[in-house]
């Protein structure tokens, strides 16, 4: 069924189709809506806010090391705050897929900066996916949880305010 989606109603859609059992976020433009939504599936997925990005971020690693496939969502700025157990994270690897979703936004439409966060992807050496459209980013979840099993790493979802919060057709399975 097609349906139109913005990107983090997709990116929600696309964590409950890969099987996330936990996601945990902070609040902040542009991406409080993908916990808002991953919320509504609250027989499949664990969702909890959390009191800071760091906390976010160490929560879904916990889910990830036991096994279980995670997610942890926040804006650009929050990802320097998580960067602490984000490189330590890269180099224990994983046991259940991981994603950290970073929402950009450049222009600074809703943030106090512009930051671009692909660079935290190539200090931490991990994995990184970057969607286009709402269609990528619902199947770029599952894209990026198994390239984190595959390779034993936490991968880097970067989503834009555009992407957030536009909307396009989207293929939900």
């Amino acid at each position: 069924m097609k349906t139109l989606l913005t990107g983090n109603e997709a990116i929600a859609q696309g964590a409950w189709e890969a099987g996330v059992m936990y996601a945990s976020a902070y609040p902040g433009t542009p991406s409080t809506e993908i916990l808002e939504n991953i919320a509504e599936f609250k027989e499949d997925i664990i969702a909890e806010w959390a009191p800071n990005e760091k906390v976010a971020l160490e929560a879904a690693i916990g889910v990830s090391v036991i096994g279980g496939r995670a997610l942890s969502a926040m804006k650009m700025v929050g990802v320097n705050v998580a960067a602490d157990p984000l490189f330590s994270f890269a180099y224990s690897g994983v046991n259940g897929g991981f994603v950290l979703v970073s929402a950009d936004d450049p222009g600074c439409h809703s943030s106090q900066d512009e930051q671009d966060n692909r660079w935290y992807a190539k200090f931490a050496k991990i994995g990184m996916v970057e969607p286009s459209d709402s269609q990528e980013a619902k199947d770029m979840v599952k894209t990026a949880l198994e390239i984190s099993e595959q390779y034993d790493t936490p991968v880097l979802m970067r989503v834009t305010t555009r992407i957030c919060h536009s909307k396009s057709l989207v293929e939900t399975g």
